[in-house]
This record gives structure tokens, C-alpha cells and sequence, in this order.
């Protein structure tokens, strides 16, 4: 059983940038693929980012690709989303996920943890 807790969210300016962390609980958590989803008011929840368990394979939705760092310290069971450049878009509500494989980075499916989610706001 793995538990994720996000932080760091809040309202930022946009062009600003802000660093969203999510604690793991349990032993499994460097073995896993940990993703990053988010939800804008009235839309579906899509793909952010994903890393694999050692960090050697990264992919980013193409909105965010350029924008966003994801990163992970499995010693400290964290992963982190970094986001620069912020954009009133990348309003959301921001969850991380794992996954036991990138066999489908993107399908949602195939995360069989989420945490809480932590609100990003970005004004104009």
C-alpha cells in the first residue's frame, strides 16, 4: 500500500513558478512510476508528467513540455513538480499518481495510487 500526500500548491502571478512535492509512504515507492495529473474546473483530469522509478525515462504533455520539471528523490520517497513560466491555463487541481510500470504513461488506468491533489491557481 502506498500513501501521497501533495504540497506546494497555491495562487501565483503568471509567469511565476511554483514547486509541488509529493511524500510517499511506504517501502515500494522507489520501485514505482510516479505521474503527475491535473483537473481544471469543468474538465476531465489529464497527464502532466511522468518518471520512471529511476528517473531515466521522463515524458511531459506537450502543454506543459519546456514549462515543467519533474524530478524524484527515491531516498526521500518525494516527487516534485516544477513549474515555470506559469500560464492562467495551468489552473488546476494537481495530483500525483503511481504507477508499477510506464508500460501506459498517460492511461490513468494504470495508476493504482492518488493523493489528495493540491489546488494551483495562476491569475492574469
Amino acid at each position: 500500500q502506498v500513501q501521497l500526500v501533495e504540497s506546494g500548491g497555491g495562487l501565483v502571478q503568471a509567469g511565476g513558478s511554483v514547486r509541488l512535492s509529493c511524500a510517499a509512504s511506504g517501502r515500494t515507492f522507489s520501485s514505482l512510476a510516479m505521474g503527475w495529473f491535473r483537473q481544471a474546473p469543468g474538465k476531465e483530469r489529464e497527464f502532466v508528467a511522468v518518471i520512471s522509478w529511476g528517473g531515466r525515462s521522463i515524458y511531459y504533455a506537450d502543454s506543459v513540455k519546456g514549462r515543467f520539471t519533474i524530478s524524484r528523490d527515491n531516498a526521500k520517497n518525494t516527487v516534485y513538480l516544477q513549474m515555470n513560466s506559469l500560464k492562467p491555463e495551468d489552473t488546476a487541481v494537481y495530483y500525483c499518481a503511481a504507477a508499477p510500470d510506464l508500460v501506459a504513461p498517460v492511461a490513468q488506468s494504470r495508476y493504482d495510487y492518488w493523493g489528495q491533489g493540491t489546488q494551483v491557481t495562476v491569475s492574469s
